[in-house]
């Protein structure tokens, strides 16, 4: 057997399945019964394991996907995965044969029939569609740049290539550029044209992140900071447009290297509260995690900007918000709660809510070890500086006990410590509840 067989082998270990519908006279389409139908081996992209959509041959003589070796090959592979031998983007041909036996195979099997690709974008074409942005933007025709970036976010959602080769060719860059020249008049002063263009241009950005340092400092500007708030917070503008602001400001919060870009963040006027209406009145869900990562990272790097996220509602919406939430909400919720109560503002706000104690308890465990450390690092801040009052409350919602049970199941570092030292201070406040419940206790393992 060949080097290349065996790989092959290892890299196809079953073949696919498929399901096709068999709809009858004598049965409704409503009920149609379903048939698993067996993928040929010579169609399946011994990557991806599915069914090549748009097949292309390497020079080893392989086969794949196109969509799935573009990828193993932007990841820094250089070598075909079957063979091992060194494979170039450029190498790979459209193998419009196998395309037409899969569309024939599809047809004759009774499954979806496979769609015929569009040919990808040419490095020329790429650095045209990102020119025409910068362009439109130079000469102050709004509504030709928001036509030119909704073009270019179109070529790149087409394909992760055409993606790519826009994002090489500076889309980013141009994109935040055009946006920084429009910036400047709120959105609910603007005309529709103006406030479509930065729509387009916002939805456009989001598709070619990370940004780089010179799209960074044009989002970070004063006015295209305003712009944002405004298109964030103004109910008027297009809810996608608002969903892109927020995930806008997340990269560029997330992303940044120094305090500057934050502290400038935190001086736009409306900020915080832009970020706390998202949470409040969600327009979308990755809207509102965008908003509680920008919320984060913010707190955490400011004690000022935790303090105006508290005064502007952060801490009771974030409080209603976890009362329901999935893992990946929980997660962003606890971390922003947990650097707003960094600030004594929140503290502030925590003591007087009465689900924060109960919220932060329950989501100590079953949720993700994410969260348990923001939901420790929260629970420890508010005892610590919210007196007799937040350490009777956790006594009598069952604190005690899982702070037991969580260090002996086990946790490290910062974790640890806070969880140790929370033991201490309600180990303190113990004489002072009259029942603690004890049903917690049973998950325990002896001696403690």
């Amino acid at each position: 057997m060949s080097r290349a067989t065996r790989a092959a082998s290892r890299l196809v270990p079953e073949i696919p399945m498929l399901r096709r519908s068999s709809n009858t006279k004598k049965q409704p389409a409503t009920a149609a019964a379903e048939e698993e139908v067996a993928v040929p081996a010579h169609f399946v992209c011994p990557i991806s394991l599915d069914l090549m959509r748009d097949p292309v041959t390497a020079p080893t003589g392989i086969t794949y996907d196109r969509d799935s070796v573009e990828a193993w090959l932007a990841r820094g592979n250089a070598r075909c995965p079957v063979t091992g031998r060194p494979l170039r983007l450029a190498d790979l041909v459209p193998n419009h044969s196998t395309h037409r036996m899969i569309q024939e195979w599809c047809r004759a099997a009774g499954v979806e029939r496979v769609a015929t690709p569009k040919a990808p974008l040419a490095d020329a074409d790429a650095g045209d569609a990102v020119a025409a942005v910068s362009r439109a933007a130079a000469r102050g025709d709004v509504a030709a740049c928001g036509a030119a970036a909704a073009r270019a976010r179109a070529l790149g959602k087409e394909s992760d290539r055409n993606r790519r080769s826009l994002a090489g060719a500076g889309a980013g860059r141009a994109l935040a550029a055009a946006f920084a020249r429009l910036a400047g008049e709120r959105v609910e002063s603007a005309g529709v044209v103006v406030s479509a263009a930065l729509g387009e241009i916002l939805a456009a950005m989001t598709g070619f992140f990370p940004l780089d340092g010179e799209a960074r400092r044009c989002i970070a500007s004063p006015a295209s900071l305003k712009s944002l708030v405004s298109v964030m917070s103004h109910g008027g503008a297009e809810i996608a447009a608002r969903a892109s602001a927020a995930v806008v400001l997340r990269e560029l919060a997330s992303s940044s290297a120094d305090r500057s870009t934050l502290e400038a963040m935190s001086r736009t006027p409306g900020m915080c509260e832009a970020l706390v209406e998202l949470v409040l009145s969600p327009v979308s869900t990755p809207a509102t995690k965008a908003a509680l990562v920008t919320a984060y990272y913010l707190a955490a790097a400011l004690e000022r900007a935790a303090a105006r996220l508290a005064e502007a509602g952060a801490v009771p919406a974030i409080l209603e918000l976890l009362v329901d939430a999935d893992k990946g909400m929980s997660e962003k919720s606890l971390a922003a709660l947990d650097a707003v109560l960094g600030s004594a503002s929140g503290v502030v706000a925590a003591r007087g809510h009465a689900l924060a104690v109960p919220v932060l308890v329950k989501k100590m465990f079953r949720v993700s070890d994410m969260a348990t450390e923001f939901a420790v690092s929260a629970l420890w801040r508010l005892c610590r500086a919210g007196g007799e009052g937040a350490r009777g409350e956790a006594l009598r919602v069952g604190a005690f006990q899982k702070l037991l049970l969580l260090l002996q199941v086990g946790c490290g570092g910062v974790t640890k410590e806070r969880a140790s030292e929370l033991l201490k201070m309600l180990n303190g406040s113990r004489d002072s509840v009259e029942c603690i419940e004890t049903v917690d206790f049973k998950g325990l393992k002896r001696p403690f």
